[in-house]
C-alpha cells in the first residue's frame, strides 16, 4: 500500500483572468475547506503537493508566483493555504497537473498512489487532472467541498464523470485524515 498525497490545484492566483468573477464565490467557499484539509494531512505527515499555473510567466518560479498573488486583491484567499517548508510544488502551463511536468516522476520517487485532488476548477483543471491520473492508475479522490467552479451544472456533471468513468472517490472533505 503506498501514500496519498494531498494536490491541491490552482490555487496560488490573482483572480487576474477573465472567469475570474464567476468563480471567486465558490473559491471564498472552497478555501476555509483547503485550509482544513491541509490542517489534517499535514498532522498525520501526508504530503502536500501544491500544482499550479504558471500564468505564462515563463521566468517565474513558485516563490514569484506566491508572492504575485499575495500582492493582489485577493490575497485573502492565497494567505490560508500558503505552502509551508515540507510542501512540495510543481508548476504547469495547461490544465492537467501531469501535462508535461515532472509530477508523475516526482509521484513515484515518493512512493505515492493515491491522490486527493483539491482545489479549481472542477469542470476543468481537477477534472482533467482526475483523468490524467486515472490512465497513469493512480487511485484519486476528490472532496466535493473542495474544489471550486466556474459553472455549478458543468461542475456536477464532471465530478459524476469523475466517480463513474475515471472510478474516483467523491467524497465530502471531512471523510479525509479525520
Amino acid at each position: 500500500m503506498g501514500k496519498t498525497a494531498l494536490t491541491v490545484i490552482d490555487m496560488i492566483n490573482t483572480y487576474d483572468h477573465p472567469d475570474a468573477d464567476q468563480l471567486l464565490p465558490s473559491a471564498e467557499r472552497v478555501v476555509p475547506v483547503i485550509s482544513r484539509l491541509l490542517e489534517r494531512a499535514r498532522r498525520r505527515d501526508a504530503p502536500v503537493i501544491y500544482v499550479n499555473d504558471n500564468f505564462g510567466e515563463w521566468r517565474s518560479h513558485h516563490g514569484e508566483l506566491l508572492d504575485k498573488a499575495l500582492a493582489g486583491p485577493h490575497a485573502h484567499l492565497v494567505e490560508p493555504l500558503v505552502p509551508d517548508e515540507s510542501s512540495l510544488f510543481v508548476v504547469k502551463a495547461r490544465h492537467s497537473i501531469f501535462f508535461e511536468t515532472p509530477l508523475s516522476y516526482l509521484l513515484t520517487q515518493q512512493g505515492i498512489d493515491q491522490l486527493v485532488l483539491c482545489g479549481q476548477v472542477t469542470e476543468q483543471c481537477v477534472l482533467y487532472s482526475s483523468l490524467d491520473a486515472h490512465i497513469r492508475h493512480f487511485e484519486v479522490t476528490v472532496p466535493r467541498d473542495a474544489v471550486a467552479h466556474i459553472h455549478e451544472d458543468l461542475a456536477d456533471a464532471a465530478l459524476r464523470m469523475m466517480e463513474r468513468n475515471m472510478g474516483a472517490r467523491v467524497c465530502d472533505s471531512d471523510d479525509l485524515w479525520a
